[in-house]
């Protein structure tokens, strides 16, 4: 069947049965999956997870998934402030979404190096990833970030600002390269 193997079919047959069981509205989670302060976790219908994700709201963290969220294997979420998920939204492997770090380093009140990073003040700054987003292989999305609609963000790139609407976004640190012009119906160069 498909190429699987029957012991494929069996680890798929216990994955159904655990998101039945578990993840309710959810269309397949694949163990093992880590869900902390799971009361701060909401997720529509459709929702799908590979191998080793992890979900870490922290106590007063919000992470909120839209419908048909897509994510593939070991990928993670911080959320200690907010992290919004819009509608259809694809998310390949070894995805970091974050919106916290250990002190200040821009403003008024920077931290000091010369505390130990583990005591260092949380700063946290919700992240907004909008709907029909597509994120490449092990982007890092940091703090304060919001994701327009209809964006799709390269492998491997650090998103630290925001991202507008209906753009192709690479690197490190990303930057637009493209925007779709919706009259030529065409991805053209910024």
């Amino acid at each position: 069947m498909n190429g699987y193997s029957i012991s494929d079919m069996m680890k798929h047959f216990i994955f159904l049965l655990y998101t039945k069981l578990v993840w309710k509205k959810a269309r397949i989670v694949r163990l093992p999956v880590l869900a902390r302060n799971r009361r701060n976790i909401t997720y529509e219908k459709g929702f799908s997870c590979g191998v080793g994700c992890r979900f870490n709201p922290g106590q007063n963290g919000k992470l909120i998934i839209g419908q048909n969220l897509v994510m593939g294997d070991y990928c993670q979420i911080e959320a200690m402030s907010s992290v919004k998920v819009g509608n259809n939204v694809l998310m390949a492997s070894r995805v970091y979404i974050g919106d916290a770090s250990h002190g200040e380093y821009k403003g008024e009140f920077q931290v000091s190096p010369n505390i130990p990073p583990n005591n260092r003040n949380i700063v946290a700054l919700p992240i907004v990833i909008g709907d029909n987003v597509w994120i490449g292989n092990a982007v890092t999305i940091l703090g304060g970030v919001k994701i327009g609609d209809g964006s799709i963000i390269g492998a491997n790139a650090v998103v630290t600002k925001d991202v507008p609407k209906n753009s192709i976004t690479v690197g490190n640190p990303a930057k637009v390269i493209k925007i779709y012009n919706n009259e030529s119906r065409k991805w053209e160069y910024d």
